[in-house]
Parts: C-alpha cells; structure tokens; sequence
C-alpha cells in the first residue's frame, strides 16, 4: 500500500533535515564516479595511488579536489558509497515487504502501452537514456539533481530554485509531447 503523499514528503524532509544535521547534504551522483573508479582500479592497478600528501590518480578527473575522488576509490566503505547502496537495499526491502512486485507493476503502464505498444524494450531503453542524460547533466553541472535539487532546495540555494524550474520547464513540455494519447 503507498504512503500518502503528505505523509511522504514529511518523512523526506525530515530524513533530508537529519542527514544535512548530521552529516552532509544528501548528493550520489559522484558515487557513480567513484564505482567507474574502483572498477577502473581492478583492471589498472596504477589508476590511483597513495602518496605522502593523501592520494592521486593518473585520472585527472580522480585527482582534482586534492585527490578527494581518488581517496573514495581507494576506501569506498564511506558515508556517500554506502549510502548509495543502502538506497538501493532500502528498495529492495520495501518492495518484498509490501509482498514483493505484483503483476500490475511488473507489466508495461497503461499510458506507455496506449503512445508506444506493448514491447517493454523501448520503456527500458527509454528510461536508460533518459537516466543518462539527466545524469551526465548533472555531473556537467559539478552535483545530481538531488543535489541541486532537493538539498539545494532545502538549504535555500538559489542554485536549486534554478535547477528545480529547469527541470520542470523541459520535463512537462517533454512529456505532453511523448504522451499525447490518454490511457
């Protein structure tokens, strides 16, 4: 059953509220840097090392910020990583506690079937690119969209407040084009 929508966003801003408190604004898209790092770092060895200053990279995108990156790769069992991950767990254990997917939500939306057909490839591959592009983006911009967004947003960042109107003002017209049949 869904949380109400109400009930929702408080429990978001509330989580949002203690993680900013207690830790640090919440942000993931570097972590999708920091996977390529380590997977990068398993077939080349040399693709970060540790120095007396902390650690660098022979990627320079790793290295800049004083070798911040190149320190996640090396030790990724830090806040941000594991965060991502038990987002991910945190899913996964709401779905199978709600009774795992039903059949409803495993098939093609009624709204996609009636603009596109029945095949889910060209939803899959839809979303891909679309998560994509958001994605590649958001790091152009130097955050993630709940950087920039949510947590912006909440800390009054007038970075966010644009990012917030971008994103509608290209998402809305997008959709009324994509979607011009009803369900």
């Amino acid at each position: 059953m869904p949380m109400n929508w109400k009930a929702g966003g408080l429990f978001l801003g509330l989580v949002f509220f203690l993680a900013v408190l207690l830790v640090k604004p919440i942000g993931v898209s570097t972590q999708f840097v920091i996977l390529d790092g380590i997977l990068g770092d398993v077939v080349n060895t040399e693709l970060v090392t540790q120095t007396e200053e902390g650690y660098t990279s022979t990627n320079a995108y790793l290295a800049k910020s004083g070798g911040k990156y190149a320190k996640s790769v090396a030790n990724p069992l830090n806040y941000s990583f594991v965060f991502v991950l038990a987002m991910a767990l945190g899913g996964f254990t709401s779905m199978r506690l709600r009774g795992g997917l039903g059949a409803v939500e495993r098939s093609v939306p009624a709204l996609w079937r009636a603009n596109f057909g029945e095949g889910p490839a060209l939803r899959y591959a839809a979303v891909f690119l679309g998560g994509f592009i958001v994605l590649y983006g958001a790091r152009l911009a130097g955050g993630c969209t709940s950087g920039h967004m949510m947590s912006g947003m909440m800390q009054t960042a007038l970075s966010g407040y644009i990012f917030a109107a971008g994103a509608f003002a290209a998402a809305v017209p997008v959709s009324l084009i994509l979607f011009k049949k009803e369900a």
